[in-house]
């Protein structure tokens, strides 16, 4: 169980790192509104949540 935590703490921050880098690229590829710099704050704002949520996964399942 503990291992599955671990992975799943990793998949959430690199998923949440991926997001912060390539957010105007994603926006771009799959969204097709006009807005861009709005979804692409979006994108970031995500991807930093889901590296919080990944880290204190993390942080409470190796102590």
């Amino acid at each position: 169980m503990k291992i599955w935590l671990l992975l799943l703490g990793a998949i959430a921050c690199a998923i949440g790192v991926m997001l912060i880098y390539d957010a105007r690229l994603i926006v771009k590829k799959f969204f097709g509104y006009g807005d861009e710099n709005e979804a692409t704050l979006g994108m970031k704002i995500l991807g930093f949540l889901l590296i919080i949520v990944g880290s204190i996964i993390i942080y409470f399942n190796i102590g």
